[in-house]
């Protein structure tokens, strides 16, 4: 029965092509407009890290003096060294990374490939096993290399690829900033998305190319970028390890709920403990947001986005409307030939249904013009100079979705058309020809 019905819609739709085309003219545009802001604002709001952004959390902590002080207000975003180091050598947590970004001169060995700077990441052992970062070749470093400050370095496969064409470079020497480091690892490819670990670096920044131990980058002074907070005294460029400066991320992955509760609590026992010595002059003023919580806090997906979604739901909605109106009058111009079927013997539900599956043929329709308009707006977006503008992809829940909504809402709309023709009563429709 399907098949018959299909086949009177492709027949009533070729009757009148001018009509039909409006009508898949409308839905396209509509589709087209929605999925590609729809698209954007999923790839921005989607959880970096799916089954483990939840147990991954990070601590912050108030050491600031008396200056400027409110009740009830947020600790600052990042924590000083001392505090880092402490917490990271407590290990209550499951696993726990130290972290700064910076960027590094880097001196290829090859005369061909000039001297040029790389972003990168000094952090501890636990970065890459609590982040989940895949390794192509080697390893990461080991905590004994955090304490032993030692001069090893995983690269990105990006870096490996323009060094040293993509060899294994496990062992290979790689100069930055006058010294030698061995590479021990390269990374496979990776990209966080959102740069949730440090929004500091920029909220959908790439990945870093060079990765170094904590330690070995403060003892060699390498260079590092991001915010830094001070107060009393301000800072000293030379000794960050003493100044009163919140400049490091620090993250746990704490498995339970129940250790998450722990830990926060761990949290204000130590607040208090730094307020008894000295160090910290403010009440115990701690936070614990998971992945998702810290995004949430930064309002990391950009308010535009969320206005266009929105915007382009509603020119879906006025395209919806204009496609109801469309139908109804194809609908209504086809009661002498509904008036005949309905004479013949089929039921009001055999009409419904037949026009229902005409409304799915035209949506589909519309689904596939508007999916093609869609991946073009994405290549739009693609070229605007915007920090996640590459990020813009089409991926397969995107995908499905775009002919889901297309065929669902061009469904919806064909209910009020259809409903109304059926009402059509055939023997004034005898009559009148």
């Amino acid at each position: 029965m399907f098949t018959y019905y299909l086949d009177l819609a492709l027949r009533s739709l070729s009757r009148n092509k001018a009509l039909t085309a409006l009508m898949v003219l409308a839905i396209a545009l509509g589709i087209g407009a929605c999925m590609t802001t729809l698209t954007v604002l999923h790839v921005l709001s989607g959880d970096p890290l799916p089954g483990k952004s939840a147990q991954l959390y990070y601590p912050q902590l108030d050491p600031r003096d008396m200056d400027g002080y409110q009740p009830g207000g947020d600790p600052p975003s990042q924590v000083t060294w001392i505090d880092g180091m402490n917490l990271l050598h407590a290990k209550r947590a499951d696993r726990q990374a130290l972290m700064t970004g910076g960027a590094v001169p880097v001196q290829p060995a090859q005369s061909a490939i000039e001297p040029f700077f790389e972003n990168a990441r000094y952090t501890t052992a636990d970065f890459f096993p609590m982040f989940d970062v895949p390794m192509l070749y080697g390893r990461a470093w080991s905590a004994a290399d955090d304490e032993g400050s030692a001069r090893v370095a995983v690269i990105s496969r990006k870096l490996n690829d323009k060094l040293f064409q993509g060899r294994d470079s496990t062992g290979q020497t790689l100069r930055m900033n006058d010294v030698a480091f061995r590479v021990i690892g390269v990374l496979d490819q990776w990209r966080m998305s959102p740069h949730f670990y440090d929004l500091n670096s920029g909220n959908y920044a790439e990945d870093e190319g060079v990765y170094v131990p904590l330690t070995t980058a403060k003892d060699m002074k390498l260079a590092r970028n991001g915010s830094t907070d001070c107060w009393g005294k301000g800072s000293d460029p030379d000794h960050m390890d003493t100044a009163p400066c919140v400049w490091l991320q620090f993250w746990v992955q704490l498995d339970t709920p129940a250790k998450a509760a722990a830990y926060k609590q761990f949290l204000v026992h130590y607040s208090q403990e730094q307020k008894a010595l000295g160090r910290f002059q403010r009440p115990p003023n701690v936070r614990l947001p998971d992945v998702m919580g810290w995004l949430d806090y930064n309002k990391v997906v950009p308010g535009d986005v969320r206005l266009q979604a929105w915007l382009a739901l509603g020119f879906l909605l006025v395209c919806l409307v204009n496609t109801v109106g469309l139908m109804l009058a194809k609908f209504l111009r086809r009661s002498s030939e509904l008036g005949v079927r309905r004479a013949l013997g089929a039921s009001r539900r055999e009409v419904f249904m037949q026009l229902l599956v005409e409304s799915g043929v035209i949506g589909l329709t519309g689904g596939i013009a508007g999916l093609l308009l869609a991946l073009l707006g994405l290549w739009l977006v693609r070229k605007q100079p915007s920090d996640y503008a590459a990020l813009a992809h089409l991926d397969l829940p995107m995908l499905l979705t775009t002919f889901l909504l297309a065929v669902g809402a061009t469904l919806l709309a064909g209910l009020l058309p259809a409903w109304r023709a059926c009402q059509v009563t055939p023997a004034l429709q005898l009559k009148s020809n």
